[in-house]
């Protein structure tokens, strides 16, 4: 068929913003100009390509969007669009089972696929020489696929979605408030009425007639969006769609649903006493409209002006003066055919929610009399810009964009109205959808708390219905013969056999400048110019190593302070003139270093850079901003102790690293030691353990070595100090390979982390260590995902890998499994381990070797990317071209190398077993695992409390 060509078009962004002066003035600022070059064009059976051309790197983006979600299913056969994403990437006729992921790790590639309200779409990114094995393999997706569904396929994957549902909803605190809200704000039978992952029930159901009638009614050509964005020749591109996608025939016409917006005649209070939660939570729901409705882009600046900053109305009434919640949300939220608004705050333990929907609606009234300032909306759109380039920084970023807007808006060039309206918007639209769809309206609220503090609950709320699946042993088993037989459908092309690689594949990794200043402090610099930004860190040594035992969670405290202000401004004050830069700035604490992180345009960098000399030199150290900072931590810390993979994280640790350990201990810190610390500790730290000997200055972007050079001349008053740091002896509690168990009762999936402490993270077998686990848990074609998941359908995800600490790296394997298959989940993946290393084959390292070699073209893709990698340089004292010589070694690894490796760091012998799930059905069953009786834990008890059961 000939390729007809609708239009070329280039799209140029060019924003002006004026922006106030972090001295109040207004300024006006150059302009910033983004260029994004495509072309689209659309093939006779109506489907619609874009391609953009980017050959920063030498990789490819490929994303199909099919306009097909939540909305289009029926009553009694919902979350089937979701179950329909999944079932594709099992089979197609010519790529065959298993095989599109197999081959995607094989290439070097990663993908996923994602389902919502209106839309479905797959995407992957690979090295440009795959592009042609892309397009085959997507292209049997969309045309040779519906032959291969079995029996057995569709059950499988029922149970992997099943796993999904329990980890994300049933299992989860607060899991179910989204299926409320919905199910009461929208009237029985309407598209948005139902969660996207919709009713077990109706996926037990489902059968292999309903994936062929999903399939043939909206998996056509004519109903979807091929986009190609990289490394590409846009005339090759054109000749391989044509060739690959151009024989389908269209589909039947879809219909296209009109608005539907949500009414509501009343306000109505519903409540949940949910059995996972430690916390009570408000979400209040007005419904609002579809998104590019002429109102969308106000109501989104609402939802920002509404909470965004320290001086915004909701944060001044609900955290400051009332204290009822360490923050309050508000956002709108506008799919295809309707929309909401929501507001809400997960409160402080014991709040009476009926206290915080009272705040809530008197910072609306301050909102109504006060306003907000033209400077609060100026810092609001220059962030928004910046939130665009970063966006932007990802040829997949470009792809999923450019599919999104040529679906939902019809021209992929429409994210620049996109942004010219949002950026329009004015204080008078603002208050004028507020009085609209706000102000005395009717609203949906949720008021979800603890069971057995159903007092807290809004007054008046009804019981909500929530649908909760019983856990039955053996109630899931396949009963289906695996693999199915079919006729091939006939092709104009060969599609028996993948296509070629093409051309030889080659990247050079960037240059990397280093230095050192005088005071000790390391500077490590990469040019890159393809966007106007700059991202950097400043790295120090020590974060919660150097916390006193007693008082574990100082550094994660401190990480908060340091943004609270400065001896020139107040938490206000920094917090605006961060933002009128339309800059982030962070500070993170983690076990063995605190860093400070920015982000900005080019021409901002120099007064990013100011702000955070004063961050890092002249703390506030505010009494009353503390008292709120901890009261916010201890909120999190009881949040985290009703979270089943956060109780699993912290006995492991507990397990492996031993109790007298630092590392036994999450980086927040436990009640007992966040209840000690003072003001004065977090200065003592500052005093103590902040030096520039310590320190590393990353810098990527936009800007040569002599500019960022000349810019840290700031930081060279910084007097070096001498640090101690502690020693500790890593004492795992048992020798040899033990399990233990924490009760976590009516668990609807078990969290499983099985590990060792394997070496330090400066080590040279490390780099080996990643290459020897690759084939066993690092992503989708491992064995642990491929046996767990895709052939047992045990759970949605399984992995392995290294965690990379200078004092004691684990090794960890790790899956949240489906509660009545703990054991058989335990059992199987101590086969794997047990043999893992005897299994270990040349063939297998060499397919390691291919892959990892392949994949290293996209760890020089973003700004972050790079910066992690000049992080990886200072903090574990790694040579400049590591990655290199990484590389080298593994192109010499051979098998007995990896055997060796393994048996070293991986050792089965070794490994600690610990699950977190339903006591009183999965105990006894774990009993005879070959891993001894299951010592029981409890994980409130901070001494770590064992019993042998």
């Amino acid at each position: 068929m000939k390729t007809l060509l609708k239009h070329r078009l280039v799209a140029f962004l060019s924003l002006v913003f004026i922006l106030s002066a972090c001295t109040g003035g207004v300024e006006e600022q150059e302009s910033t100009e983004f260029k994004l070059n495509y072309e689209k064009f659309t093939l006779d059976n109506g489907l619609e390509v874009v391609v953009h051309k980017d050959n920063s790197d030498p990789k490819v983006a490929v994303a199909v969007l099919y306009h097909v979600g939540s909305n289009r299913e029926k009553p009694g056969k919902t979350g089937f669009a979701h179950f329909f994403e999944h079932m594709l990437f099992q089979n197609s006729e010519n790529v065959g089972a298993g095989n599109f992921i197999k081959n995607v790790n094989d290439l070097g590639g990663t993908f996923n696929g994602g389902t919502w309200t209106d839309g479905t779409i797959y995407y992957e990114t690979v090295p440009s020489d795959a592009l042609e094995q892309m397009l085959w393999m997507e292209s049997d997706r969309m045309g040779f696929f519906i032959n291969t569904v079995s029996d057995w396929g569709l059950e499988n994957e029922k149970q992997v979605v099943k796993n999904e549902k329990r980890q994300g909803v049933d299992n989860r605190p607060y899991g179910h408030k989204e299926y409320v809200k919905l199910k009461n704000l929208y009237p029985e039978g309407h598209p948005y009425s139902w969660d996207v992952i919709g009713s077990l029930e109706d996926l037990q159901n489902a059968t292999v007639a309903d994936v062929k009638e999903f399939y043939d009614k909206w998996y056509g050509p004519n109903n979807a969006t091929l986009v190609i964005a990289g490394d590409v020749d846009e005339a090759e591109v054109k000749t391989l769609v044509e060739k690959y996608f151009g024989e389908f025939e269209p589909r039947a016409e879809v219909e296209v649903i009109e608005p539907q917006p949500a009414v509501l005649d009343q306000t109505k209070l519903f409540y949940h006493e949910d059995k996972f939660a430690n916390l009570p939570d408000l979400e209040m729901t007005w419904p609002t409209v579809e998104q590019y409705h002429p109102d969308y882009w106000a109501l989104n600046m609402l939802g920002q002006v509404l909470t965004d900053g320290k001086k915004s109305a909701l944060y001044k009434v609900v955290v400051e003066e009332k204290k009822l919640a360490p923050g309050v949300f508000a956002y709108n939220s506008s799919a295809e055919i309707a929309g909401t608004f929501s507001i809400g705050a997960r409160a402080f333990d014991g709040v009476n929610l009926n206290d915080l929907r009272a705040a809530i609606f008197e910072g609306l009234k301050r909102f109504e009399s006060e306003g907000f300032s033209d400077a609060d909306l100026t810092r609001i759109k220059i962030g928004q810009e910046t939130g665009f380039y970063n966006g932007m920084s990802s040829v997949f970023g470009k792809a999923s964009s450019l599919a999104n807007y040529n679906t939902f808006a019809g021209d992929p060039g429409f994210i620049v109205e996109d942004l010219k309206k949002s950026q329009s918007v004015t204080r008078e639209e603002i208050m004028k959808v507020y009085n609209k769809y706000i102000k005395d309206k009717n609203y949906l609220a949720t008021s979800f708390v603890p069971v057995g503090q159903k007092e807290l609950v809004l007054d008046g709320s009804e019981k909500a219905s929530v649908v909760e699946e019983a856990i039955v042993q053996g109630a899931e088993d396949n009963p289906y013969e695996q693999g199915v037989t079919f006729e091939k459908t006939a092709s104009k092309i060969d599609r028996s056999v993948a296509p070629p690689l093409k051309g030889t594949l080659s990247f050079d990794p960037p240059k990397i400048n280093n230095s050192k200043r005088d005071n000790g402090m390391k500077v490590f610099h990469i040019y890159q110019d393809e966007l106007p930004m700059v991202q950097f860190s400043l790295r120090i040594k020590g974060g919660m190593f150097l916390d006193d035992p007693a008082k574990i969670g100082t550094a994660a405290l401190l990480d908060n302070m340091l943004m609270e202000g400065t001896a020139n401004k107040t938490p206000l004050e920094l917090q605006e003139a961060i933002g009128q830069l339309g800059a982030r700035v962070s500070v993170f604490a983690s076990k063995e270093y605190i860093t400070i992180s920015g982000s900005s345009l080019a021409k901002n960098y120099d007064q990013v850079l100011d702000l955070v000399e004063e961050v890092l030199f002249e703390p506030r150290w505010d009494e009353g901003e503390f008292d709120r900072v901890k009261k916010s931590a201890l909120n999190s810390i009881q949040q985290s102790a009703a979270n089943p993979n956060a109780i699993a994280s912290n006995v492991f640790n507990k397990v492996l690293y031993g109790k007298e350990h630092i590392f036994a201990y999450p980086t927040s810190g436990t009640t007992e030691t966040v209840s000690n610390i003072t003001l004065d500790d977090l200065k003592d730290y500052y005093n103590k353990n902040f030096s520039p000997s310590l320190a590393s200055f990353h810098f990527v972007g936009a800007l040569d070595e002599p500019t960022v050079m000349n810019s840290l001349k700031r930081f060279d008053k910084w007097e070096a100090k001498d640090v101690e740091f502690p020693e500790y002896e890593i004492k795992t509690a048992d020798e040899g390979s033990r399990i233990y168990f924490v009760d976590y009762p009516d668990a609807k999936q078990s969290v499983i982390n099985i590990g060792t402490i394997s070496m330090n993270g400066d080590n040279e077998d490390f780099a080996a260590a990643e290459v020897a686990n690759y084939r066993l848990g690092d992503g989708s074609g491992s064995i642990l995902f491929k046996q767990l998941r895709l052939e047992k359908g045990y759970t949605y995800g399984a992995y392995s890998g290294f965690s990379r600490n200078m004092n004691g790296a684990p090794f960890t394997a790790s899956s949240s499994v489906r509660s009545n298959v703990t054991r058989e989940s335990v059992d199987l993946f101590k086969e794997i381990l047990d043999n893992y290393g005897k299994n270990f084959s040349q063939e297998d390292m060499e397919n390691t070797r291919t892959t990892i070699l392949r994949s290293n073209t996209q760890s020089y893709e973003t700004l972050g990317s790079l910066v992690g990698i000049l992080q990886n340089i200072s903090t574990y004292n790694l040579p400049m071209d590591y990655i290199k010589k990484d590389e080298e070694r593994l192109k010499s690894m051979t098998s007995e190398d990896a055997k060796e490796i393994i048996g070293e760091y991986m050792n089965p012998d070794k490994l600690i077993y610990v699950v977190v799930g339903d006591g009183k059905t999965q105990l006894d069953l774990l009993k005879n695992t070959g891993l001894g009786k299951p010592i029981v834990v409890n994980p409130k008890d901070e001494k770590l409390e064992l019993k042998k059961k």
